[in-house]
């Protein structure tokens, strides 16, 4: 009978209370969601606004025409706001005062890439979102054809510049020609070749050792490129348009231009002396022979010296 009793018991308190549920969630889900019960909260470390509380609300009003609790289908209301392109994360919840939190976590550019003509932004995930009409991110701006397996390695590299004070003030920007990289400086036209995108750091200290004990002392427009993409190594190349290069770049023209000329001289005289040398001997050789039997001075003398013999004794033969 006590056993009978308890069950009968417990199943009274449990028809009370279903009764009382029942009527309690009816009474809810008739309840409206104010503009007051809505809360929307932005979790980022770094403010951004692509979307704002009002874009958030408008969403939730859209899903729910009728303000009631009971209509409001919050895992589809979820789902609309983490389809936004901007939003990382969003969790919809309800308290049981009948108000509405929703708590929204937006995606943060780490750079903005222009590739083919394209603009987007990528965050830390490697994720490209578009870009928005009222808003728009101060980050990294990145051109060139990098493919979407680079996304998370040039990610790291952009978060490494903006952590050290040296890099922000030097690099503001990057871009990628062919397959390698160069970063843009904000002094100077030069750029900072680093080649791929592995040993970052030891690149990116290599330029500040080389900045820190020489370009200080240098006038910035002096460089077009400086290289660090060499191991251990570090390459400048001269600014063709900066006055006080054209004496060192027209000098090694200059040095460039005599090298192959120098060495054709020498060997010229090399192969022609020695035909010229015979051709002057044969030459000289022959006219000598040639003068003797050509200037024949006695035989005429001879000849004349007859006439004067003959003439002779004939004008003795006459005298007699």
């Amino acid at each position: 009978m006590k056993n009978k009793y308890r069950i009968l018991k417990i199943a009274i308190t449990v028809i009370i209370l279903g009764f009382l549920l029942s009527f309690s969630l009816k009474k809810f889900s008739v309840q409206k969601i104010t503009d007051n019960k809505i809360s929307v909260k932005m979790n980022e470390k770094t403010p951004v606004y692509f979307i704002d509380e009002k874009d958030i609300r408008e969403i939730v009003n859209k899903e729910n025409p009728s303000r009631k609790v009971g209509d409001l289908n919050i895992p589809e209301l979820e789902k609309k706001i983490n389809a936004l392109p901007a939003v990382d994360s969003a969790n919809v919840y309800l308290n049981l005062n009948g108000s509405l939190n929703l708590d929204i976590k937006q995606r943060i550019p780490v750079f903005r890439l222009n590739n083919d003509g394209k603009d987007f932004y990528v965050d830390e995930k490697g994720t490209e979102f578009p870009i928005s009409k009222t808003y728009s991110h101060p980050c990294m701006l990145v051109t060139g054809d990098v493919k979407k397996d680079e996304y998370e390695k040039l990610a790291e590299l952009v978060e490494k510049i903006d952590k050290d004070d040296f890099s922000k003030k030097y690099f503001i920007g990057i871009s990628k020609y062919k397959d390698s990289y160069n970063l843009l400086t904000s002094e100077g036209n030069y750029r900072v070749e680093i080649g791929d995108l592995d040993n970052i750091e030891l690149k990116v200290k290599g330029f500040k050792t080389f900045v820190e004990k020489y370009l200080v002392f240098q006038d910035p427009q002096k460089y077009r490129m400086i290289s660090v993409k060499y191991q251990n190594q570090i390459v400048t190349t001269l600014n063709p348009y900066f006055k006080e290069n054209d004496s060192i770049i027209k000098a090694s023209h200059k040095d460039l231009a005599k090298t192959p000329i120098v060495v054709a001289a020498v060997k010229k005289p090399e192969v022609n002396l020695k035909p010229e040398a015979k051709k002057a001997s044969s030459t000289s050789l022959k006219p000598k022979e040639n003068t003797k039997p050509k200037t024949v001075v006695k035989p005429r003398e001879k000849k004349t010296s007859e006439k004067k013999s003959t003439v002779k004794p004939k004008a003795k033969v006459k005298i007699e």
